[in-house]
C-alpha cells in the first residue's frame, strides 16, 4: 500500500519530512516568480468577478495589466481590512459584493469567532476547502503524522472556521477522524481512552485544561494513545516554549501548531525546529508594514503581516491587513525556504501596548508568565489608560496547591513582577486571584481584556 499522496516530483511522501518537498524548498527567485504569476491572475480574477474589487480598482484608475512586478502589487493594489467586508455583508447579506462566485458554487459556510467584534461570514468553494487543508497537511507531516494516524477533535462543530479546516487537512492526508462534538471535558477524556486516537486537535489551553481534569480523574494522559497534539486559535507551543513543555509532558506527545486567519487560510504551519511558523507559500503571499505609517518593513523587523491568499476563490482577499505583529525571517535551518515568523504572532495592532515608552508584546509577557511554575496557565492581561499612558495588569491564578496560602500569593505577585521587569525593563501590575476563578474556554481563550476608552481603541485601527 502506498501513502495517500505523493510529491509533485513523483517521490513517495513517506521518504521525506516535507509534505511537498518540491515547493517547500523552492529557491526564493522561483517562489517570487510563481507569486507574481499567481498575483497577476488573481488581480484579474478579482476585477472581473467581484463588484467590490472592480469599484475599488476603478476608483484609483488601476487596471489588472498594471501589475508587472511584486512591488507593483504591494504599492498599487489597495490595502483591505476586515471591517470593510463586515460592512459590505451587513448591507448585503450573507457575503456582500466582495463575493466572486455565485451561491451555487458555495459548499461550506463558516464565520470568524467574533472575538474582536461582529463575525465575518466566510464562503468556501469545494476548491477552497481542499486548498485550505493543504497548509494543515504541511504542518501535520512535518510533525510526524501519517495516514495511519487517527485524529480526535476536542471541540464542538459549530460555524467557527478554524478546526473545520483542520479536518480538511486530516482528510487531505487520509487519516481517520473521531469527533468529540459537544462533550464536556471529562467526556472528551473518556472518549480518547475509549477510541484510542493518536492525534489530539484542540486549542492549546484546552489541551492543558483536559490534562488538569484528567489528573483529578486519576487518568495519566501521558500513558494514553495520543502521540501528537496540534493546536490553533491562540498563542501556543511555538510562541510559548513553557506551554510546549507543559503540553508535551502532560500528554507524553509531540506538540505542533498552526497560525491561521479564518477568512484567509490556515496559512502558517509550525517550523519543525519549534521556534516559529512558516508561511505556506503554495497558497499565500505576505509582506509586512509599519502599522502606523503603512510603509514596508525589512527582514528581522517587527511589522504587521499583510496577506493575499490564492485559495479563496469564493471571497478573494488581496493585500489584507491581518493586524498580527510578526518578525519575518527569510532563512531557516529546517530546510524550508518559505518565509518564517519567529515565535509566530508577537501581538496585535489593536492590542499594541506602550508602557512608559516600552513596546510590550502579548506573547513576550505570556512566555515570562509560563516560566514561573507556581503560576497556572490561566491568566488575563487587562489593558487600561492612565494619564495618557497604557497600563497592563496581569491577573493570574496561583496553582491549586497554594489556594489557601495568601502570603504565597503576595510573594508570587512580587516574583512575577520582578521577573518581567528583568526581562522587559518595564514594570507591569500583577494581581493574584483565587484558583478556578477565571473563565475557561474550549475554543479561543480570551487573554486580553481591553478596558481602554473606545475612542482610543478606534484610533489604533486608523
Amino acid at each position: 500500500m502506498t501513502d495517500a499522496l505523493t510529491h509533485a516530483l513523483g517521490k513517495p511522501a513517506r521518504e521525506s519530512g516535507f509534505w511537498n518537498e518540491h515547493i517547500e524548498t523552492m529557491p526564493r527567485a522561483r517562489l517570487d516568480a510563481l507569486h507574481l504569476d499567481r498575483l497577476q491572475k488573481l488581480v484579474r480574477y478579482a476585477y472581473e468577478r467581484s463588484p467590490f474589487y472592480r469599484r475599488k480598482f476603478d476608483s484609483i484608475g488601476l487596471q489588472p495589466q498594471d501589475i508587472r512586478s511584486l512591488e507593483d502589487f504591494k504599492r498599487k493594489v489597495p490595502l483591505t481590512d476586515k471591517s470593510e467586508f463586515i460592512d459590505l455583508q451587513r448591507e448585503s447579506p450573507p457575503y456582500g459584493p466582495s463575493a466572486a462566485l455565485p451561491a451555487d458554487f458555495i459548499v461550506h459556510h463558516c464565520e470568524t469567532s467574533g472575538s474582536t467584534g461582529k463575525p465575518l461570514a466566510i464562503p468556501y468553494s469545494l476548491y477552497d476547502t481542499v486548498r485550505y487543508g493543504e497548509s494543515w497537511a504541511c504542518g501535520y507531516w512535518a510533525l510526524g503524522i501519517r495516514p495511519a494516524d487517527t485524529f480526535y477533535f476536542a471541540f464542538g462543530w459549530g460555524n467557527f472556521a478554524g478546526f473545520w479546516s483542520a479536518y480538511w487537512g486530516a482528510r487531505r492526508i487520509g487519516c481517520r477522524v473521531v469527533s468529540g462534538g459537544g462533550l464536556d471535558t471529562k467526556g472528551h477524556i473518556q472518549a480518547i481512552l475509549r477510541t484510542r486516537p493518536t492525534v489530539l486537535i484542540s486549542t492549546p489551553t484546552f489541551a492543558l485544561r483536559m490534562a488538569a481534569v484528567a489528573a483529578e480523574m486519576g487518568v495519566d494522559l501521558a500513558a494514553s494513545s495520543i502521540k501528537f497534539t496540534f493546536h490553533a486559535g491562540e498563542p501556543g507551543p511555538t510562541a510559548l516554549p513553557a506551554m510546549r513543555r507543559q503540553i508535551e509532558e502532560a500528554w507524553g506527545a509531540r506538540a505542533g501548531e498552526l497560525l491561521g486567519i479564518a477568512e484567509v487560510d490556515a496559512f502558517a504551519p509550525s517550523c519543525p525546529n519549534g521556534d516559529g511558523v512558516h508561511v505556506n507559500e503554495i497558497d499565500n503571499f505576505t509582506w509586512s508594514i509599519d502599522p502606523r505609517t503603512l510603509r514596508e518593513v525589512g527582514d528581522g523587523e517587527i511589522g504587521e503581516n499583510v496577506i493575499t491568499s490564492f485559495s479563496n476563490t469564493a471571497q478573494p482577499l488581496l493585500n489584507y491587513r491581518s493586524h498580527d505583529l510578526v518578525r519575518r525571517r527569510s532563512r531557516c535551518a529546517c530546510g524550508r525556504t518559505w518565509v518564517k515568523f519567529e515565535g509566530s504572532v508577537l501581538g496585535r495592532t489593536d492590542f499594541m501596548v506602550t508602557v512608559r515608552g516600552t513596546n510590550v508584546y502579548q506573547t513576550a509577557v505570556e512566555h515570562l508568565i509560563g516560566e514561573i511554575p507556581e503560576v497556572s496557565n490561566c491568566y488575563e492581561l487587562v489593558l487600561t489608560r492612565e494619564d495618557e499612558n497604557d497600563v497592563m495588569t496581569i491577573r493570574f491564578e496561583p496553582v491549586k496547591a497554594l489556594a489557601n496560602d495568601r502570603a504565597a500569593w503576595r510573594a508570587l505577585e512580587r516574583r512575577l513582577g520582578e521577573h518581567i521587569h528583568r526581562a522587559l525593563h518595564v514594570r507591569l501590575e500583577t494581581t493574584a486571584v483565587p484558583p478556578e476563578s477565571l473563565p475557561r474556554y474550549e475554543l479561543k481563550t480570551r487573554r486580553i481584556i481591553d478596558q481602554r476608552p473606545q475612542e482610543f481603541r478606534r484610533a489604533l485601527d486608523r
